[in-house]
């Protein structure tokens, strides 16, 4: 048995959040609703984190945030964080679908 375009192209998104984060329940929730749809690798990285400070310095005023990539892409670098694909603050099911469809698209 063959594996599917959409598993072999599966995306990973990475979640930066908070501690008592009301914004970053619904960006959960919105996930949530999109892997009920279409499966993906998850990350969550609680910027509150001691080892987290890079992502703290870059995302404290931002969250949540979510990056998009390729399941086989490199684990993420607050150094190329400017290409990363992402959605911040408020976002829907419709949206990171949509991000998802970029970046399995993509040819990198």
């Amino acid at each position: 048995m063959r594996p599917t375009t959409r598993l072999w192209h599966s995306c990973r998104i990475t979640l930066f959040t908070r501690d008592n984060c009301g914004l970053c329940v619904r960006a959960k929730s919105a996930l949530s609703h999109v892997w009920d749809r279409r499966p993906f690798e998850y990350c969550e990285v609680n910027i509150s984190s001691p080892d987290a400070k890079p992502w703290k310095d870059l995302y404290d005023f931002d969250v949540p945030v979510i990056h998009l990539s390729k399941a086989s892409a490199p684990k993420e670098d607050p150094q190329l964080v400017t290409k990363a694909v992402k959605l911040m603050h408020r976002f829907s099911p419709e949206e990171i679908q949509a991000k998802m469809d970029q970046v399995e698209k993509s040819q990198s």
